[in-house]
């Protein structure tokens, strides 16, 4: 009888151990219902109905770079859009500095930091990378947190200062790393609540499958874009949108790779021309933008 018990209590803590040993994946995602008193949209506009089996992250049914438990249309008026987009990459990055996780620019907005600075006045979404240490450091302590910040009455207009919340969420199967799994490439997001825009944040991992060969230094990310590691680190700093950032060593040479070298040199694009003097992209006065 002794030996029963104790063996019940051995399976019963293994269990216990188990269980808080596997990851947290209780839902497959944060729908609607579970967001109920963090969103002002009436019904959810996600494409969670129509998306495939084992996809987490959802995006809208009118645009692909809204979050549509957030938002039920697109911000029409560019001005605006750029507005938040701005507020979006502001408080994202100070965000990641205060907590530690290391965090730098990719693809197009790397590219809109190359040419002035600042978010390219056509882009309707953010994208970062973040080293595989940060991504598991905020799965562990930031996953479905809000974050809210009272934005500069300079960013909103004179005298329309207003608080607005942001939601980190991390996707749980950014512990698989295989680019088999191409349902979940974006790895987290930073969502504006109010507008249902994000930030995708992939992760940068070291590329198992070149080191199995004896290949190493080689980097991947899931959705399949490869680089050396000599390439992204050490990373450098600089500013973007008027606050601190981290970006790739090797930027010119990642962004000839990724987009020719065209794309370093073209002033006109997108109905807009860059004008030098004032180092900013300026819509053609022909053109609706």
């Amino acid at each position: 009888m002794i030996l029963f018990f104790l063996l019940l209590n051995f399976l019963l803590i293994f269990q216990s151990r188990l269980s808080q040993a596997s990851p947290r994946v209780w839902k497959r995602d944060a729908d609607i219902e579970s967001l109920r008193g963090l969103t002002t949209a009436n019904g959810d506009h996600s494409g969670k109905a129509g998306d495939p089996k084992g996809k987490y992250f959802h995006e809208s049914t009118f645009h692909p770079h809204y979050d549509g438990r957030f938002a039920e249309t697109v911000l029409s008026d560019p001005s605006i859009r750029r507005t938040h987009l701005t507020s979006l990459a502001q408080t994202y990055l100070r965000t990641m500095r205060e907590i530690g996780a290391e965090t730098w620019l990719m693809h197009g907005s790397l590219l809109g930091w190359w040419w002035n600075r600042r978010i390219m006045p056509w882009d309707s979404d953010i994208d970062v990378q973040v080293s595989e240490r940060s991504i598991a450091f905020l799965a562990e302590y930031y996953n479905m947190t809000v974050h809210h910040f009272d934005i500069p009455a300079s960013a909103e207009g004179p005298g329309k200062e207003k608080g607005r919340n942001y939601l980190l969420e991390v996707n749980p199967y950014y512990k698989n790393g295989s680019t088999d799994d191409w349902l979940n490439v974006i790895d987290a997001r930073w969502i504006d609540m109010e507008t249902g825009l994000f930030i995708d944040i992939t992760t940068l991992r070291r590329n198992r499958t070149a080191e199995e060969e004896g290949i190493y230094g080689h980097m991947m990310c899931k959705d399949k874009h490869k680089y050396r590691e000599n390439d992204i680190f050490s990373l450098r700093d600089s500013i973007f949108e008027g606050v601190p950032v981290k970006i790739p060593y090797a930027y010119t040479k990642l962004l000839e790779e990724e987009y020719g070298a065209d794309a370093l040199t073209k002033t006109e694009f997108e109905r807009h021309h860059f004008e030098m003097e004032n180092m900013e992209w300026v819509p053609d006065t022909d053109s609706p933008e």
